[in-house]
């Protein structure tokens, strides 16, 4: 199946019945820095953000295993340089260990001083004293992927998106450089649970916030969560699936040999046979502008009680 000349990447996606489950990036940690104004493709360093310090940012965070996205205020945004304060988010997503940190900072080089390595250990008390101004944040916190320099799926689905769920939740919706997964797209990641989320619109956007204040996710496009591997992914959301359980921190995953072990936190467990196979027939491109390429997906073989 040869995917449509100029059809948007989320189109030939779902056109195709790509499968999410398994498809989040993996990152122990996740920090976002406000930066107001336009952002190119590598927003970190094509935005107006000092270059130099965008790059050490990154390399920072690459190195922790942290995942870092620069965010901003859903809305127009106007190309000019006025000063002001930046929002920090700062969140660990480890289940039942997440937790979020919130600051508003005068500088972003500020961010330099972050503790990265506290953020992926989940060292809470360590993370908090590295920058002035970190504190526990109550309520969960939503980044949408917006950046349609990038690629076009994210700005032309996403802002509609980022809009609407931030008027439901007025101060925890955030439009963002990048989540991973155009295809996906509209895509978002919850903070701190590093839950991923594609194909929303605006009411399942806002969902998500609303399950969080519950202590809950919600499992219709569910991506995966970001502490676990994709195939780790795949095996949390089979079990959830197979037991209707919402609770975010319900379960924990761990490989045993070339399946997975999923615990609850009531003591059950079930080994999880996952495999990852080529599907040759069906191409799509992971990203508007690249080629179509053969999809793979996720196989779950058998969910079986211990």
């Amino acid at each position: 199946m040869e995917p449509e000349p100029g059809a948007r990447c989320s189109a030939l996606s779902a056109a195709v019945g790509e499968e999410q489950a398994g498809s989040a990036p993996r990152a122990a940690g996740w920090v976002a820095l406000e930066q107001n104004g336009p952002w190119g493709a590598k927003a970190f360093t094509a935005s107006h953000l000092d270059r130099d310090l965008g790059a050490a940012i990154e390399t920072a965070a690459a190195m922790a295993g942290v995942r870092p996205s620069l965010v901003r205020r859903p809305g127009r945004h106007a190309d000019h340089h006025t000063p002001g304060r930046h929002r920090l988010l700062v969140a660990h997503a480890l289940p039942g260990r997440s937790w979020l940190l919130s600051a508003e900072i005068d500088d972003p080089a500020e961010v330099l001083s972050l503790d990265w390595r506290a953020v992926a250990e989940g060292d809470l008390d360590a993370a908090r004293s590295s920058v002035a101004g970190l504190v526990p944040a109550d309520e969960a916190h939503l980044l949408v992927c917006t950046n349609g320099t990038r690629d076009v799926c994210c700005a032309v689905t996403g802002r509609p998106v980022a809009a609407a769920a931030a008027l439901a939740h007025p101060g925890r919706v955030w439009e963002a450089t990048h989540t991973s997964g155009h295809r996906f797209a509209p895509t978002a990641v919850l903070l701190p649970h590093g839950t991923l989320h594609g194909r929303l619109d605006g009411e399942s956007a806002a969902a998500l916030l609303t399950a969080a204040g519950r202590g809950e996710t919600v499992l219709p496009g569910t991506r995966g969560r970001s502490a676990w591997s994709p195939a780790g992914q795949v095996a949390d959301h089979a079990v959830r699936m197979e037991t209707g359980e919402l609770a975010l921190d319900a379960l924990t995953v761990s490989p045993i040999g070339e399946a997975f072990l999923v615990r609850h936190r009531d003591g059950r467990s079930w080994r999880v046979d996952v495999r990852s196979e080529e599907v040759a027939e069906v191409r799509r491109p992971e990203s508007c502008g690249k080629p179509a390429l053969p999809m793979s997906r996720w196989r779950v073989h058998s969910v079986t009680p211990r």
